[in-house]
């Protein structure tokens, strides 16, 4: 089933360039985020129906790697490395994220404890939907879909 995901590789990459924004804007850095779509696997939901056929982000191994996440945070913030390393956008005194409450997390002193892991969970199962949607309406925009979706089937 990697076939399809093989033939679309620079495809991915340009959807990759243009979604970087939204990672930016999200909570998560670039560094999460790659670690992030190591986890992720792409399927295609409906692939027999050409009407109802979507791409879908499989997040079941995400579990698996958050603990991971917050390694990377405590990594960054032990380099001085904190918000504002991703152009300035965030910023510690926007009440999310922050070198104190880094490491606040890594320590288990964060407020909410296993909440901010769930949390965490549907974020990053949010922004991989989000990524979903744009690689498909990419591949459409290019005339790649119809060829992507047979593909899979095969």
């Amino acid at each position: 089933m990697s076939e399809w995901t093989d033939a679309i590789v620079g495809e991915r990459m340009t959807v990759d360039n243009e979604f970087n924004d939204r990672v930016m804007a999200s909570r998560f850095s670039s560094q999460e985020w790659g670690l992030i779509m190591t986890a992720a696997e792409f399927e295609i939901e409906d692939s027999g129906d050409p009407e109802a056929a979507r791409i879908v982000a499989d997040t079941s191994n995400l579990p698996a790697i958050m603990p991971e996440l917050e390694n990377v945070r405590s990594q960054v913030a032990a380099m001085g490395g904190g918000a504002g390393a991703g152009g300035g956008s965030g910023g510690s005194g926007d009440g999310g994220g922050g070198i104190v409450d880094s490491i606040k997390g890594a320590l288990g002193l964060g407020g909410g404890g296993g909440g901010t892991s769930d949390e965490e969970l549907e974020a990053a199962e949010r922004l991989l939907e989000e990524y979903a949607e744009e690689l498909q309406a990419h591949l459409e925009q290019v005339g790649k879909w119809e060829q992507v979706r047979v593909a899979y089937q095969e």
